[in-house]
């Protein structure tokens, strides 16, 4: 089981949040499908995913998506994804 919770921010404050819950384990192979739901329940469009995404949350428990990450336009300036244990 994990959690990751997604933060939208705008001039460093939180202006969108959700916390996906799931039992199975973390795979990083799944790391689009994990941030395809997210960004549905947050209802904003699923950016562009590289691997280094996937390296930074693996390996450091947060991805960070800027601006430049989506192809349509976004009302805030980071989407963050954390890890927010098990």
């Amino acid at each position: 089981m994990f959690k990751i919770w997604a933060k939208t921010i705008q001039n460093h404050k939180i202006v969108g949040s959700y916390v996906y819950h799931s039992a199975d384990k973390f795979d990083g192979a799944d790391f689009l499908y994990y941030l395809t739901d997210i960004c549905h329940e947050l209802d904003i469009p699923t950016p562009v995913v590289l691997s280094s995404h996937v390296r930074n949350y693996t390996l450091f428990n947060v991805a960070k998506f800027r601006k430049e990450d989506f192809v349509e336009s976004v009302p805030f300036d980071t989407l963050q994804l954390e890890n927010a244990g098990d």
